[in-house]
């Protein structure tokens, strides 16, 4: 198909899609125009396969959203930042999730020792300084489970980051804002929760003050965060 046929096919299918939510639900776009409530705020990759709502199950309005080439998250970036300011203070989501994914192209070309050009070798700086400090682990494991762990360490060194941030910090104090970091498998669909950030025998787990699971409740569905011997789940409703 050429590019023109997709951009246009692209076009046509909003229009389907818009048609389809309208008839479904007469309110679903007057109500998403009031306003918004997001509970998650999701950082992830910019990876096209790695599209946070649908994954999720859920529906436009549940996630506010902020990726980039391999989910790094900096504090120097003012572009994430920004992006944490507004959701946890402005909006006052109730989940900060981190997701990396198998897969990442950006993962690969950190375990590798060539140079990938302009601005993405300097973007991908701090992975390779996550490999670097994670060598030997890596070296002992085989291609594919190496590009795994080495997206599984990104995850955890930005959770480290996200647990730094003032606001965060002030959120889980005063509010039980949870962090979580999570590893999107592509090749099954499935997210698995790393057990990292609030729920690392921290100041939050990632169960609710009674015991129970931490759940974000979606239009269609909802998402469940268990604890952290299980996988996060979603209920159709």
């Amino acid at each position: 198909m050429a590019t023109e046929d997709v951009f246009a096919y692209a076009l046509s299918s909003n229009q389907a899609w818009a048609g389809y939510k309208g008839h479904q639900n007469p309110d679903f776009f007057p109500k998403l125009a009031l306003g918004q409530s997001p509970e998650i705020l999701w950082i992830g990759c910019s990876d096209s396969r790695c599209p946070e709502t649908t994954i999720l199950g859920l529906q436009p309005g549940d996630v506010f959203v902020h990726r980039n080439i391999a989910n790094i998250v900096s504090p120097t970036d003012i572009n994430t930042s920004a992006v944490i300011e507004y959701s946890v203070v402005h909006l006052k989501v109730k989940h900060v999730v981190l997701c990396g994914h198998s897969s990442c192209g950006g993962a690969a070309a950190a375990l590798g020792d060539g140079r990938v050009g302009g601005v993405l070798d300097t973007w991908l700086a701090p992975l390779k300084a996550v490999r670097n400090a994670n060598r030997e682990e890596l070296a002992a494991l085989g291609d594919k489970a190496r590009a795994v762990r080495i997206a599984e360490l990104n995850v955890e060194a930005g959770v480290q980051v996200l647990m730094a941030n003032a606001n965060i910090q002030d959120a889980i104090a005063e509010r039980g804002l949870q962090v979580h970091g999570v590893f999107f498998d592509i090749g099954s669909g499935r997210v698995r929760d790393l057990g990292l950030g609030t729920g690392k025998g921290g100041t939050k787990s990632i169960n609710g003050a009674n015991g129970s699971a931490g759940v974000v409740r979606g239009k269609h569905a909802m998402l469940v965060f268990r604890n952290e011997t299980e996988d996060a789940a979603m209920q159709v409703r």
